[in-house]
């Protein structure tokens, strides 16, 4: 990958035209629709808050697996061990702003060295999960309801998160 920001960028842009053009070119919305409709909107009228769970779970799940697959987790786990010691020596260098700045510099180093290695998933995510928004977009505007006492999408990002956690301790991505 020559330059990983400016790919994500074009399919975040393409992502972000697919779903600006939900409307206006029928075919994006009737294909995803086709897929959508007989598996995740037959979970969500099953039961909406169960089906809603075990959807955001498989999805973060798919997610989770993509991001430990389709990244070099040993890279990754060194940087992410060498910014620990990084911040440790911040910590330890409280009284010393110019030990603090050298040392924060060599952080940013670090996170934009890691960069390129945890965008390729984002890469492959991307337009599927912009698309999976409209989709759910369209749901619950045919079908308003709460999930857990919350709209949809804080939902979706609450329990995100929660799985991710869960998955990525268990199946150890850095």
């Amino acid at each position: 990958m020559k330059n990983p920001l400016l790919l994500m960028f074009g399919i975040m842009v393409i992502g972000l035209v697919a779903a600006g053009l939900w409307d206006a070119v029928p075919i994006i919305k009737i294909t995803v629709h086709a897929l959508l409709d007989p598996t995740a909107g037959a979970l969500f009228n099953w039961h909406l808050t169960l089906g809603f769970i075990i959807f955001v779970a498989l999805l973060t799940l798919i997610t989770t697996l993509v991001q430990k697959y389709g990244t070099d987790q040993n890279a990754l786990k060194v940087l992410r061990e060498e910014q620990k010691l990084i911040q440790q020596q911040i910590k330890e260098h409280r009284s010393d702003p110019t030990k603090q700045m050298e040392l924060s510099k060599k952080s940013m180093e670090l996170v934009m060295e890691s960069m390129p290695l945890t965008l390729r998933p984002v890469l492959y995510t991307s337009l599927p999960f912009i698309l999976f928004f409209r989709w759910f977009g369209d749901y619950f505007t045919a079908n308003p309801a709460k999930i857990l006492g919350i709209g949809w999408i804080w939902a979706y990002f609450l329990l995100a998160i929660i799985f991710s956690s869960i998955y990525r301790k268990i199946l150890k991505v850095y």
